[in-house]
Parts: C-alpha cells; structure tokens; sequence
C-alpha cells in the first residue's frame, strides 16, 4: 500500500508515536550482498592486474558506491582514476553483480515483515548507493516492491555516503513531512554519517559493523537484527525524539 503525501501523513507525523515515513538503506540492511560486490570488483578488476582483498573491503569499501569504491581502489593501486574510466568499470560490474545475485542472493531474516510493517505506518523509501536494476531485483525477491514509494538509486546521486545527498533527495520526495518524523535503518558508519548530516533519525543494525562503532558514527539506536527493529522499539525511539 503506498501512501501519498497529504493532510493524513502531516497528521501522523505530528500525532503518532511510529515515524511517518522511513527510508531504508539497500546493501546490508535488506540483502546480504557484500560478498557478491566483493566478487563481482574482483572479477571487474583482475584483467587490471588488480587484487582487492577481503579485510580491505571490509574496512575500507563498504559504504561507497560503485564510483566510489572503483574511485578508491584504482587510488590504493596506485592507478589514475578518470571518469571515463570509472564509468566504465561501474558498467562492466553490472552483469557480473547481476549474475551472480540472480543465483543466490541472502535475503536478511525479517527484512521483509519490517519492510511492510513500516509502510503500514507511511511511506517507504530505498536510498542507496546500489544500481536500481539491483535494487529492484532484491526488493522483488524479497517481495516488496508493491510497499515500496520510491528508490534513490546511485544513477539518481553524484556524492556517495557519507555525504547526505541521497537522503536529501528521499526527503525531496516526502515534501509534507518534517525530518524529526522521518527514520532511515542503516548499517555501515558512511550509511549512519549520511543520516545524520541529513538531520534524520537513524537506527542501525550489526549486519556490516559492530554496535559501538554505530553509535560512535552517531546512530540514535542499534539492534543486532531487523528482528529487534520492532513498532514497539520504534514507538520508544519516536516519542524520545520527538518529544525532545
């Protein structure tokens, strides 16, 4: 069901003790994909002559988009970095991503019952730094696509997390409501980081990082899974702050 802006979410945003509207982040909140990114930049970069490997990604490339992490690997290499060449690795990765999720990509436990127990309260959005063609293949999978308002995909932005670009243009499209009633589930610290630049409520699960790290990067709440991330946590968490 989706819920377009009106008198009725201003009401809910003002009155109710859920959030009006949430975004969720893609990678490591809604499908458990890194390892799929990860081979997929290694099948891209190989023929290059360049090696990623895990503990490196892990500690340094989660969080980036393609742009960003291509950007930020070719760096590392010692590799000259220009656009077009950016350009054209992001695009080589597409199949191999692609392929490789179509085969077998984990879906979290409970991503979908929190999916459409938010979009019962209002509006639901993705943003992302993922493609939107793999965006749409994991909220199809997940079966959600039908409670899902909109996707701010890595086509829509040019700055990645941690800066709140995307966040801002999810807020772009929920002009009616303020952002203390707006939450975003995120998992990496550049994920929290954005969230919070972006003046947003941010509540993160362990998938990616553990919690203190979380809350360092400054999420207002963190729960081991999506399982914990339930109406009454969040029903604390909104009169909290929206009473402050």
């Amino acid at each position: 069901m989706r819920h377009p802006p009106g008198a009725f979410v201003r009401f809910w945003a003002n009155f109710s003790a859920v959030f009006a509207a949430t975004l969720f982040d893609y990678n490591g909140v809604l499908v458990d994909d890194e390892t799929v990114h990860l081979a997929a930049f290694r099948a891209t970069l190989a023929p290059r002559g360049i090696a990623v490997d895990e503990r490196t990604y892990w500690e340094r490339y989660i969080g980036f988009d393609d742009v960003g992490a291509f950007t930020a690997m070719l760096a590392d290499a010692g590799r000259e970095a220009p656009s077009a060449l950016i350009a054209e690795l992001v695009e080589a990765k597409r199949p191999l991503y692609m392929e490789r999720a179509r085969a077998g990509l984990k879906l979290f436990a409970g991503a979908a019952e929190r999916v459409r127990a938010c979009a019962a309260q209002g509006p639901v959005g993705v943003v992302s730094g993922a493609l939107r063609d793999e965006i749409e293949l994991g909220l199809g999978l997940l079966g959600v696509r039908d409670v899902v308002s909109f996707i701010v995909s890595a086509e829509d932005t040019t700055r990645c997390k941690p800066d709140p670009e995307g966040y801002e243009k999810g807020l772009a499209l929920l002009p009616q409501l303020e952002r203390a009633s707006v939450l975003v589930i995120e998992d990496s610290v550049a994920g929290v980081r954005a969230a919070k630049a972006a003046g947003l409520t941010c509540v993160a699960v362990t998938h990616s990082y553990p919690a203190p790290v979380l809350l360092e990067a400054g999420a207002d709440w963190v729960g081991e899974t999506l399982s914990e991330v339930t109406d009454d946590a969040l029903s604390a968490l909104a009169t909290r702050r929206l009473g402050a």
